[in-house]
């Protein structure tokens, strides 16, 4: 047995295995919940696979024996990944009395490519289940695979809402936001929930964005009008802080990789201590495909209300970047992100900010990036990762840093980009 968690043996040792049939199953689930035993699920699965059916029930039995967390983790991992050749399975175990059966047989379904309508239609009484986990699960599960199958989902779900059972509906509506977006709710829910918007806008403060990365516009504005017509925003919509901070950063984390999704829509907040922003990727002034045109339209908000900055933050260590404009002039263009091409951005003279700071470091306050040493420019590198946040609170005030505390006037709007208008908006639930 042990043997399987051994590189030069597991080969021969997986084939008399696999010919013990029911014992060897039983003997192999034992060593997954043995927590000092070598054998991994990515050693046991393949054989667990080739005895079938019985392995299959000696899972389940091992997932209600397991005694520990680690264990159960350990039987588990095997367990939901025995793959599309258990589907059926799966689907009986979603209905057995244990919750954490339940809930592994739905990650195992998740887990499987080739989930058609009946093996996910029968995932949707689950969106009701007591367990929360279990519930939970379903949903994920539903959103993921149910991509694949949408145009006949949606409708079971969209009769959920109407008609019930009560206890799934709530998940319902978030799949099928999840799934189709606010084309395929039911118009009494969209109603609904423009309700609650406005029910929560009455005691909204403001929230600071905790998005990995962010970029902003920052305008010395209240002229959030003005500011929609010189970005060509269009359809602005009344909306809370949690949920403007929610859908910029769902657009940048979750669109599709190379498409439009994450520039199709921006949340321009109500005026804040003096100032509008403008949130979200569509803004960010070291993209390749928006940089220029970024630059452009902090040129053009600057002709008209005398200055205008942006910004980029990746709050995990992914590097800044920021642009400030003055009178329809670029006074400073500047990418620090560890990309090969960040010194093409480069305007204007280095900002008092970036003077101080490179002092502080022993520095040159003014350089030549071509000119300096490998060890400055390493110093200097790993410093300008952190300074967007800095530089944007040093020339006025940034998103990052509002709380409940700061003088807000008017409500933010989520509006459309001009990205969003010819492409559409990506799907997603959010928070209100």
């Amino acid at each position: 047995m042990r043997d399987l968690g051994c590189p030069d043996r597991r080969v021969a040792a997986a084939e008399l295995l696999v010919n013990g049939g029911e014992v060897a199953a039983e003997a192999i689930v034992r060593e997954l919940a043995d927590e000092l035993s070598p054998v991994q699920w990515l050693d046991a699965v393949p054989v667990l696979q080739r005895i079938g059916d019985t392995a299959f029930d000696c899972l389940v039995q091992g997932l209600l024996d397991a005694s520990t967390t680690e264990a159960k983790d350990r039987v588990g991992l095997a367990f939901a990944r025995l793959g599309a050749g258990f589907l059926d399975q799966y689907v009986t175990a979603m209905f057995h009395t244990s919750a954490f059966v339940r809930c592994q047989a739905v990650v195992g379904i998740r887990l499987c490519d080739g989930a058609g309508l009946s093996t996910l239609t029968a995932l949707l009484p689950l969106l009701g289940d007591p367990d929360p986990e279990v519930a939970q699960q379903a949903q994920d599960t539903l959103v993921i695979r149910g991509k694949e199958i949408e145009a006949n989902l949606v409708p079971l779900l969209q009769q959920i809402r109407r008609a019930g059972p009560g206890r799934q509906r709530a998940r319902a509506l978030t799949v099928l936001a999840a799934l189709g977006g606010e084309t395929v709710l039911p118009a009494q829910d969209v109603a609904a929930f423009e309700r609650l918007i406005r029910v929560k806008l009455r005691d909204d403060r403001p929230t600071a964005s905790g998005a990995c990365w962010s970029h902003w516009i920052a305008v010395p504005s209240g002229d959030q009008a003005g500011i929609i017509s010189i970005l060509g925003l269009t359809d602005p919509r009344p909306v809370t802080f949690a949920l403007g901070n929610d859908i910029v950063d769902s657009d940048g984390h979750d669109a599709e990789p190379g498409s439009h999704g994450r520039f199709t829509r921006v949340f321009v907040t109500p005026e804040l201590d003096g100032w509008t922003f403008v949130l979200g990727a569509w803004c960010d002034p070291c993209n390749a495909e928006r940089s220029e045109d970024v630059l452009k339209l902090c040129t053009l908000l600057s002709s008209r209300y005398g200055r205008a900055e942006t910004y980029y933050y990746g709050a995990r260590g992914d590097g800044s970047a920021w642009l400030v404009t003055e009178h329809g002039k670029v006074l400073r263009r500047y990418s620090e992100t560890g990309e090969g091409e960040d010194h093409l951005l480069t305007l204007g003279d280095p900002l008092p900010f970036e003077q101080t700071r490179r002092e502080e470091l022993g520095l040159q306050p003014v350089w030549d990036a071509a000119l300096e040493s490998e060890e400055d420019a390493d110093a200097w590198q790993w410093a300008a990762f952190e300074l967007a946040p800095q530089i944007a609170q040093h020339l006025g005030t940034s998103p990052l840093r509002i709380n409940s505390e700061t003088a807000s006037r008017g409500v933010g709007v989520i509006a459309l980009t001009p990205y969003g208008v010819a492409h559409g908006v990506p799907t997603g639930s959010y928070r209100v």
